[in-house]
């Protein structure tokens, strides 16, 4: 097997200068580069990660925590981890917290032992022994797509990468009031999570904007998965009036809502109106086409590491918080007519006039 030293022969460099080159600990001349990296190649030469990591106390390895891997959503999410890291040359360590506050700080640390440089964390909605762990240990941390609030006046903790939230929740509700409906529900997730306060915030504005009253029996939780939507979507048919619209929290949350509707022979659009949060690869496949907030996944993913990587690189620099823009795919669910798919619409996070939803790219 090739080594370091037989690299440097064959580039006609010293040691420290292939060394350099590998770790990018020191400017070289682009042309002596070259012919380190072509040695590199032509040798078939592996460098020692472990060696190293001893030498720069670094792995460049990342952890991600991130609970329910076999949703869509957070797939493509861990497609965009993965891609960005490997791209600039870092490794995955993946745990799964299952949305269990005690565990999520037992694989946090497990990851934090194996040395990872930093970490991308889906939190739980009780996150405390989490984000105690994460700032006693000092760990460059970016919290993905679900986000603790800053302390009052101050800046946020960690450094957080989400999507917008409130108005595109509040464009299905004004949509479907558009469309005449006056009783329009939603199954919300797990109570606790920013992303369920957001979009309640969202129905909520929406409701507003369209001057429909809010009524908290057609507010029910779906606790994020699709039997608790089972059980959310069965409670809002029971009711003596029910509702003629459903929004959805997310698309586990849409799978169970139609389970139940199918149960209750209800057909969409016709007998009652469905618009969700999150669209997936087959939401198009369903009759009717569903009718979607598309949340730019791959994209969260990709953002969260390089605001990891430009933690590490400027550890002292204040948090931030990174929102990206949703999009709004119109299909058929809704009761609109059918016709050919047009490109999905951005969506401006200032529509809904929720201050906390104001566009912040980068703070």
């Amino acid at each position: 097997m090739p080594t370091m030293a037989d690299v440097a022969r064959h580039a006609g460099v010293s040691v420290a200068t292939v060394s350099h080159v590998l770790n990018d600990t020191r400017p070289v001349l682009p042309h002596t580069r070259q012919a380190v990296l072509d040695a590199i190649d032509e040798l078939g030469y592996t460098p020692n990660t472990l060696a190293r990591s001893l030498v720069t106390s670094r792995t460049r390895s990342i952890g991600l925590a991130v609970s329910a891997i076999s949703n869509p959503y957070f797939t493509e999410i861990l497609q965009g981890v993965e891609a960005a890291a490997l791209e600039a040359g870092y490794s995955l360590l993946i745990a799964d917290p299952h949305d269990d506050p005690e565990h999520e700080r037992k694989v946090v640390q497990l990851l934090h032992e194996r040395r990872v440089d930093g970490m991308i964390v889906a939190p739980s909605a009780d996150p405390g022994g989490l984000l105690a762990y994460l700032t006693r240990h000092r760990v460059p941390t970016v919290l993905l797509d679900r986000i603790v609030d800053a302390p009052a006046g101050g800046s946020p903790r960690f450094d957080q990468v989400c999507a917008e939230n409130a108005e595109p929740t509040a464009r299905l509700v004004t949509h479907l009031a558009g469309l005449g409906h006056r009783r329009i529900a939603l199954v919300a997730g797990q109570p606790g999570l920013s992303t369920t306060v957001e979009r309640i915030t969202g129905y909520r504005h929406g409701l507003a904007s369209a001057g429909l009253p809010y009524d908290e029996r057609l507010l029910v939780h779906g606790d994020s998965e699709s039997a608790g939507a089972e059980r959310a979507t069965a409670a809002l048919l029971s009711q003596a009036v029910p509702p003629t619209a459903l929004v959805t929290g997310n698309n586990a949350m849409t799978l169970g809502a139609l389970r139940v509707l199918r149960a209750h022979d209800l057909a969409v659009p016709d007998d009652i109106a469905l618009c969700c949060f999150d669209d997936f690869a087959w939401a198009d496949l369903f009759s009717p086409r569903l009718t979607a907030i598309a949340q730019p996944s791959k994209d969260i993913g990709a953002r969260a590491v390089r605001v990891l990587l430009e933690r590490l690189a400027a550890p002292d620099r204040p948090a931030r918080t990174v929102r990206l823009p949703c999009a709004f795919v119109h299909r058929t669910s809704c009761g609109c007519a059918d016709r050919p798919e047009r490109p999905p619409v951005p969506l401006n996070p200032t529509a809904s006039g929720d201050p906390s939803s104001e566009p912040r790219p980068e703070q």
